[in-house]
């Protein structure tokens, strides 16, 4: 538990850091979806993982997207070698499956999420939304940090890397 107050503190510090570094010009545009995920710093592994599914054309279109986005310490929680094995040019497709799992098309807030108890992702699967003990939960995986705008959607944090149900 402490580690993640550690971890919401930092994403939450990284956060407003990038929106004092860029938001206070007038006519410069807000950064899409991956811009911002580089930009934090706590995302390499997603980006590298968007970046070996060629989807960073899609994910820097117009959206909108809602991102549920997991951190480099959620992806270092898995099986030791499953980063590596999915970044492989041979698992391409699973890798694709398992990062559009985490995106849901339109722009949905954190207001509009508690409202719902589920949505429809990219993937075409759908995830389970709940509310526990006063947390967001996407499936297993709990909203550490919630409504990170960009030009094309919305990023929500999580802990924990979602899989798709099997086939």
């Amino acid at each position: 538990m402490k580690k993640m107050k550690i971890l919401f503190a930092a994403l939450t510090v990284t956060g407003f850091a990038f929106a004092a570094n860029h938001g206070d010009h007038t006519h410069e545009k807000k950064a899409d979806i991956v811009d911002t995920a580089v930009a934090a710093g706590s995302f390499e592994t997603l980006v590298a993982a968007v970046q070996a599914a060629d989807l960073v054309e899609a994910l820097k279109g117009e959206g909108p997207f809602t991102v549920f986005a997991p951190t480099d310490e959620a992806f270092a929680a898995l099986p030791e070698g499953t980063v590596e094995t999915l970044l492989k040019p041979e698992n391409k497709d699973q890798l694709v499956a398992i990062l559009t799992y985490h995106v849901v098309a339109g722009k949905v807030t954190a207001a509009d999420v508690v409202e719902l108890d589920s949505a429809e992702t990219l993937q075409g699967s759908e995830i389970k939304i709940s509310v526990e003990d006063g947390s967001v939960k996407i499936n297993d995986a709990t909203v550490v940090k919630a409504d990170i705008m960009t030009s094309n959607g919305v990023i929500h944090v999580i802990d924990t890397v979602i899989m798709p149900p099997s086939e």
